[in-house]
C-alpha cells in the first residue's frame, strides 16, 4: 500500500538586507569626493590668506625677503597716509550712490517684467546681459570713451567729459555699476513671482491703490529678497576695481576722485612694490566688510519680514 505525501506550505523566503558599510568607510568615501574642494580651499584660499596676514606685519617689496615691522603698516595707514583716507572716502561715496540706484532700477524693471504678458523671456535675457559683460575691461574702456571729452555724453549735452572732472568722474563709474542691474533684477523677479496673487486681489477689493499695494504687500513680502540683494551688492561694491582702473587709467584721478580702495591697494602692492602695506590694507578691508555685513544683519530684524516669526 502506497501513501501520498501531501504538499507542505512553502517556507517564507528570506531576503537578506545588505549591510551598511562601516561609518569610517562611509566618511572616507565622502572625503574622497570632497577632496578637490578641500584641496582648492586650502591651497587657493586659506594658505594665501595666512601668507597675506603674515606679510601685513612685514616690509616686503616682492624681491627681497620680508622684514618684520610689527604694526608699522597699520599705524602708517591710519595716521600718515592721506591718500588712504581719500580712497576710503571715494569708496564709501561710490557705495552710497551706486548700490541704492542699482537696486531701485532692478526692482522697477522686475515689476515691469512681472506684469508683461509677451516677450518676458527676451527682455529678461536682454536686461541680464550687462551683468555678464559689465565687469570686463573692454566694456569699461567703452564706458570711458562715452564719458570722455568729445564722447557721446559731451556731444549730446555739451557738458564736457565726465571722466576728466573731479566732481563727475565718480558718477560715471557709479553709472556703469547701475547699468549692471541684471543680476539683482532676476532675483527680484523670482521673489515677485512667489507673492500670492490673492493678497493683491483682497487689497483691490478693499480699495487699495497700486502705491498702497506696493508699500503694504510688495515691499514687506519682498523684504528678504531686498535684504539678500543689498548684502550681496554692498560686498561687491566695496571690491570694485576694473571700472575705476579703466576710467582713470589706473591712477584714480582726476584729483583722486576715483581712487577706490582696491585701486589704491593695487597701486601700493604692485606699482609701488609695498606688498606688506597692501596686505595690511586687504585685511582692513576684510574686517570692514565683515563689520558692515554684521550691521546689516543686525538691523534687518526691524525691517525684514519672513513667513513666520520662527524663521526670523
Amino acid at each position: 500500500m502506497t501513501t501520498t505525501q501531501l504538499p507542505t506550505a512553502a517556507e517564507p523566503r528570506r531576503v537578506e538586507v545588505p549591510k551598511k558599510p562601516p561609518r569610517r568607510q562611509r566618511e572616507g568615501a565622502a572625503w574622497v569626493f570632497l577632496s578637490p574642494w578641500v584641496l582648492g580651499a586650502c591651497v587657493l584660499t586659506l594658505l594665501p590668506m595666512a601668507v597675506s596676514f603674515y606679510l601685513s606685519f612685514t616690509d616686503y617689496d616682492l624681491f627681497n625677503s620680508p622684514n618684520w615691522v610689527g604694526l608699522r603698516n597699520y599705524t602708517q595707514m591710519f595716521t600718515e597716509d592721506p591718500r588712504y583716507w581719500r580712497s576710503v572716502g571715494a569708496t564709501l561715496m561710490y557705495v552710497v550712490i551706486a548700490v541704492p540706484l542699482q537696486l531701485a532700477l532692478a526692482l522697477v524693471v522686475a515689476l515691469a517684467l512681472k506684469n508683461m504678458k509677451h516677450g518676458r523671456a527676451f527682455y529678461r535675457s536682454a536686461f541680464y546681459a550687462p551683468s555678464l559683460l559689465g565687469a570686463s575691461m573692454s566694456i569699461a574702456l567703452v564706458w570711458r570713451a562715452i564719458f570722455n571729452d568729445g564722447g557721446t555724453v559731451d556731444n549730446l549735452f555739451g557738458t564736457g567729459g565726465w571722466v576728466n572732472k573731479p566732481g563727475w568722474a565718480l558718477f560715471a563709474v557709479a553709472l556703469l555699476t547701475v547699468w549692471q542691474f541684471g543680476a539683482p533684477m532676476v532675483i527680484f523677479l523670482a521673489g515677485l513671482q512667489q507673492i500670492p496673487g490673492e493678497l493683491y486681489e483682497a487689497a483691490e477689493v478693499d480699495g487699495a491703490s497700486r502705491w498702497r499695494q506696493f508699500l503694504s504687500i510688495t515691499v514687506p513680502m519682498l523684504s528678504p529678497v531686498i535684504f539678500f540683494n543689498l548684502v550681496l551688492q554692498t560686498i561687491q561694491a566695496f571690491q570694485v576695481f576694473t571700472p575705476a582702473f579703466a576710467v582713470s587709467a589706473g591712477k584714480g584721478g582726476p584729483a583722486d576722485s576715483t581712487l577706490f580702495y582696491t585701486l589704491y591697494l593695487y597701486d601700493r602692492g604692485f606699482v609701488a612694490s609695498h606688498m606688506g602695506y597692501a596686505s595690511a590694507m586687504a585685511w582692513v578691508l576684510l574686517i570692514a566688510i565683515g563689520a558692515i555685513t554684521a550691521v546689516l544683519f543686525r538691523t534687518s530684524r526691524s525691517w525684514v519680514f519672513y513667513a513666520s516669526e520662527g524663521d526670523r
